[in-house]
């Protein structure tokens, strides 16, 4: 079933020695992380980390992100990430800390040719409001964070679906299904028309188990529980 899908998959995550080992799977089709993951995985010098990835990844397109909190220093840090490489992209944040929209910003950096991939996007107002800032710009990538969504009790797949209707008028970004949190999420993705999904290790672990026959799953998990058991040495 992977192989009939067209949603491509990229890697989220922040573990240098994993990232380039997947940089030879032909399943992931490109690479994202954060500064969150990057902290989460010890990390303390941001462009060090990124060099060293790009030493390898040269091809695939890869998303760092930017740390500032106002447009200037966004902007800044922006110039600086795109240098890095042909194939990097700069998340930008959807909005500041404070909520200032930074749509104006993706505009001119993505109409000077800055790829950009914003991130943290929640609602299809926001959708409309950076589709029309990345319409006649540079390839960019549009991050709806449809796993969170979900976690606020909201169906994301009516929101993915509308996101992808309302990008049709910016032919150069692709949405992605950003945060997903089961592999079902990959086959949503693909049914709406969702260009990207983003999974963790984790969750590229899983994906020989998309389209599996359940009675032949429900087998090998009694297996499982029985292998389990007696490794455990488990009596009564």
């Amino acid at each position: 079933m992977l192989n009939d899908l067209n949603v491509k998959v990229f890697a989220d995550g922040a573990d240098l020695d994993g990232i380039l080992a997947l940089a030879e799977n032909p399943r992931i089709s490109g690479f994202t992380t954060n500064p969150t993951l990057m902290w989460k995985a010890g990390l303390t010098d941001y462009e060090d980390f990124a060099q060293r990835l790009l030493e390898s990844i040269t091809i695939h397109p890869i998303s760092f992100e930017v740390f500032g909190d106002d447009a200037d220093e966004m902007r800044r840090q922006a110039r600086l990430i795109a240098s890095w490489g042909p194939n990097v992209y700069v998340k930008i944040p959807v909005t500041t800390t404070s909520g200032e929209s930074m749509a104006p910003l993706v505009r001119e950096l993505s109409e000077d040719g800055v790829q950009v991939n914003v991130t943290a996007v929640f609602t299809t107002a926001q959708v409309e409001l950076i589709t029309a800032a990345v319409k006649d710009g540079a390839p960019s990538y549009i991050s709806v964070f449809a796993g969170r969504i979900a976690d606020a009790g909201v169906e994301p797949v009516p929101i993915m679906a509308k996101a992808v209707d309302i990008m049709v008028d910016a032919p150069r970004a692709e949405l992605i299904w950003a945060s997903p949190r089961e592999i079902l999420n990959v086959a949503q993705a693909d049914r709406v028309g969702c260009h990207v999904i983003t999974l963790t290790n984790e969750l590229i672990a899983k994906l020989d188990s998309l389209g599996k026959d359940l009675d032949q799953f429900s087998l090998e998990t009694v297996q499982m529980f029985h292998r389990d058991a007696a490794a455990a040495g488990f009596t009564l």
